[in-house]
């Protein structure tokens, strides 16, 4: 068995080797996308590890728009370019943290070849009833001109109801922007969203899309079959902010105890020692 893990990062090239290090296994290769506004010079000191590798076709990340669900695209296409079969491909970013050893991560995935982890809300909660408005109005997140929210507003003050591509139906939810797919089902998400033109043309005016697009993508093909709504990750919403709670020492107990194999997110200038706490269990 072979996992590509892919890591989106913006930040902190300490913390990133770190990760780097705790998923180093003869089974995984690392590929990191680092964003286009980030000076790659400060990342240096990554480019010549074993089974790690550079996305070469860099994109500047907005958050919430469209150009960070294109990045993710982008790092699936070069992955498979790779012609190198990965069982899975497994999408995290330079602030998660493995929950256990390499060789417990892989083991963990030994048995279930064929299966997608992506979680997906249910059609009666908050999220999927209020995240519609991601993409049945216009939104120019990651347009460059001046004024570019009242133009939106205008806009969606005229405009009609979009309607997704295909009559498909809508999927996703706040943790559905970092996954475990097939290397088939990755190949089908580069197949919709990088060489189709009327996907690409719809989807670039959406909000938030890493929690909805490719889920929605997945999710109205015959890949739903084989897709587990557990994406393996612990992550805390709790402080109902736009962004989920930082992860200390206090939450130690919590993450281990959650029977996932990743959690999010973390950052070592705030709290280095649950990274440690981890790294001993």
């Amino acid at each position: 068995m072979r996992v590509a893990h892919i890591i989106m990062v913006h930040k902190n090239p300490t913390q990133l080797l770190r990760l780097v290090n705790r998923l180093k296994h003869p089974g995984f290769d690392i590929y990191i996308h680092l964003d286009e506004k980030v000076d790659a010079v400060e990342f240096k000191l990554l480019e010549h590890l074993p089974q790690t590798y550079f996305i070469k076709k860099r994109v500047n990340c907005n958050w919430a728009g469209w150009s960070f669900t294109r990045a993710i695209v982008q790092s699936l296409k070069e992955v498979i370019a790779t012609k190198q079969h990965y069982d899975f491909i497994n999408l995290i970013s330079g602030q998660d943290y493995p929950i256990h050893s390499a060789d417990e991560t892989y083991n963990f995935f030994i048995d279930k070849i064929g299966q997608n982890f992506m979680h997906i809300e249910k059609k009666e909660s908050v999220w999927y009833q209020e995240g519609r408005d991601r993409f049945e109005k216009f939104h120019f997140t990651d347009s460059g001109l001046k004024g570019k929210y009242l133009l939106q507003n205008v806009v969606n003050s005229i405009a009609q109801k979009r309607k997704l591509p295909d009559d498909m139906e809508f999927y996703g939810g706040s943790n559905s922007s970092w996954w475990t797919i097939t290397h088939d089902s990755a190949a089908y998400v580069v197949s919709k969203l990088y060489r189709n033109s009327k996907f690409h043309d719809f989807f670039k005016y959406t909000w938030g899309s890493d929690e909805f697009v490719i889920a929605t993508v997945i999710m109205n093909s015959e890949h739903s079959k084989h897709t587990n709504h557990d994406n393996l990750r612990y992550i805390d919403w709790s402080e109902g902010k736009p962004n989920p709670k930082y992860l200390g020492i206090a939450d130690l107990s919590k993450i281990v105890d959650s029977k996932m194999i990743f959690a999010r997110k973390f950052d070592i200038d705030l709290d280095s020692a649950i990274l440690d706490e981890l790294d001993k269990y």
